[in-house]
């Protein structure tokens, strides 16, 4: 039973992996090397590489109340498969898009995995609970979304290497391997899943669906607070991403690659604080980390600001700023996970998805805003996030409080 309990946490690691990794290497492939190809008239660089970054959210803002309603009509293991499955002829589509520089056909297929991401989320994050139980939650949550991160980070720093010595048949087989490697995992998960139904009824209007997602989640101690913190963390790690470009640009004068290795400090650090996080909460829900978390990302962003530390420095500083979120994050997750709400699990992360990409969009608004007016100085970014994270540190701080003096 624990050889298969491992054996099933494994392959859905590794398929959450490969597909981030996927959908990360596609995304930057095209903004790194697509760029070079002829465009149409009607498209610049900047707007290809908004359009880019868009096709993998939108999806995840309309379809999310239908992927919920799939996560419940069928198993989640085969919701999973068959969305891999589709990767497959998506991932063709994008080398021939690569093979011919055809960027509308590119800007298709990032679209069409955005579709696939978007309906197969809220079955993947069931798999969490289906094969830890509720004593693996927290455990599930840390390495699953270390693995997502690390995905990430892999995705970028592999295309930006091929990108500097682009090979098209290289590019071309990794869309495919990854796809492979992605559908193999999927299809060898063997779990006992939560039955979920799907008699009650249903919206799939976005706005109707948080307005009666957020009402259904109050009934639920804390469970609310849990989809927050789960989609604040990418709220905040989307300014952050943002900002470090500029930041190591202009405050500290790095090229292009060195930015990129900063980057990728922070998707390590995040990763990383995910992961330790996991191991250390085992069967646990620690709710204390929250504030500990984004008390902590608060003081290394105030430090930050008044020592403008040099590049090595500022490496630790952002490494740390990202790991103490991975500490936020985890229990957010698992106060998701571990709420006894039974068939409603496949809506609550459908929930969180639409709110966390409405998040990330309200970030970017945020960020241009910010810059626009400051003139692009980053400092003023990282004071921004500071007033941001001081503000979540005192609401989920009271929230927990209250929720303790309830309890007793």
């Amino acid at each position: 039973m624990i050889h298969s309990q491992r054996k099933n946490w494994f392959l859905l690691f590794v398929t959450n992996f490969f597909g981030v990794f996927n959908d990360n290497f596609l995304k930057h492939c095209i903004i790194f090397i697509a760029v070079a190809w002829q465009l149409p008239t009607w498209l610049t660089q900047s707007q290809l590489i908004s359009l880019v970054s868009a096709a993998l959210v939108v999806p995840y803002l309309i379809l999310s109340p239908f992927a919920a309603t799939l996560s419940k009509t069928y198993r989640h293991q085969k919701v999973l498969e068959v969305a891999k499955l589709a990767e497959l002829p998506i991932m063709a589509l994008a080398c021939l898009a690569f093979i011919n520089e055809w960027v509308w056909l590119a800007l298709c297929s990032v679209l069409l995995m955005g579709i696939q991401s978007a309906l197969y989320s809220p079955a993947k994050y069931s798999l969490i609970r289906d094969i830890g139980g509720e004593n693996g939650v927290s455990y599930g949550s840390g390495i699953f979304e270390s693995m997502a991160f690390l995905g990430i980070l892999m995705g970028t720093v592999v295309a930006a290497t091929i990108s500097d010595n682009y090979s098209t048949l290289l590019t071309c087989a990794l869309f495919l391997l990854l796809a492979v490697l992605g559908y193999w995992g999927a299809h060898n998960i063997r779990t006992e899943e939560h039955e979920e139904s799907s008699n009650e009824k249903h919206t799939v209007r976005p706005i109707k669906f948080i307005i009666n997602s957020y009402r259904f989640a109050r009934d639920y101690p804390l469970l609310n607070l849990g989809v927050f913190g789960a989609s604040f963390l990418w709220f905040i790690g989307s300014i952050l991403q943002m900002n470090l470009v500029i930041y190591c640009q202009n405050e500290l004068q790095l090229t292009n690659s060195e930015t990129g290795v900063m980057m990728s400090v922070a998707a390590i650090g995040i990763a990383a604080g995910s992961f330790i996080t996991g191991q250390y909460s085992g069967k646990t829900v620690r709710k204390k980390l929250i504030p500990v978390g984004l008390g902590g990302v608060s003081a290394l962003i105030a430090l930050l600001l008044l020592f403008k530390p040099t590049t090595l420095l500022a490496g630790g500083f952002v490494f740390s700023i990202a790991f103490l979120g991975g500490v936020f994050q985890v229990p957010c997750l698992a106060l998701i996970q571990k709420a006894n709400i039974g068939n409603k699990l496949s809506d609550m992360i459908a929930y969180t998805n639409l709110v966390t990409f409405m998040l990330i969009v309200v970030g970017t608004i945020i960020f241009s805003v910010v810059t626009t007016l400051s003139h692009e100085n980053a400092y003023v970014v990282f004071a921004v996030l500071l007033i941001i994270c001081t503000s979540l540190f005192f609401f989920f701080g009271i929230k927990l409080y209250q929720a303790r003096q309830k309890k007793q």
